[in-house]
């Protein structure tokens, strides 16, 4: 990684992750989501944007994060990336600010990550008061078993 990467922070149950602003298409408030009946658990359901049907994928589900709060996947903030041409959601808590973060504090290594996120991320970066793990969209989006 020679150029600084400019990543969309945001937090899933206190830990921070970011994306690559280039896969971000839209953030959003709060949306109603229609239940999709037989979808893994991480799928929360489907949302309508401008006409288009988008997927929302509980983040915390999708990352095996046990929250103690148990809000309603409609309160959550929404990340829509793009990845193949469809749009999906990621269901957050709160969606920080625009990251340009240098190699210089980046750890392709993932070791220090919980095993089965080490799958799932590009690596992290050691923000000054926090770790901030960069995840894959190809692989978050997936929905492949992890663990």
């Amino acid at each position: 990684m020679a150029e600084p990467r400019q990543l969309i922070g945001m937090t899933v149950a206190a830990q921070q992750f970011g994306v690559r602003i280039e896969a971000v298409r839209d953030i959003l408030g709060p949306q109603q989501l229609a239940k999709v009946p037989l979808a893994p658990p991480e799928i929360a359901g489907v949302l309508n944007l401008r006409g288009r049907v988008v997927t929302a994928i509980d983040l915390a589900r999708r990352l095996g994060i046990d929250r103690d709060d148990k809000r309603p996947a409609d309160q959550a903030m929404n990340i829509v990336v793009e990845d193949r041409g469809e749009l999906y959601s990621l269901l957050v808590d709160r969606v920080g600010v625009v990251l340009t973060l240098g190699a210089e504090r980046f750890e392709a290594d993932g070791s220090s990550l919980p095993q089965h996120w080490r799958p799932l991320a590009h690596g992290l970066f050691r923000l000054d008061d926090a770790l901030l793990v960069e995840l894959d969209i190809e692989r978050v989006l997936a929905l492949q078993p992890v663990g």
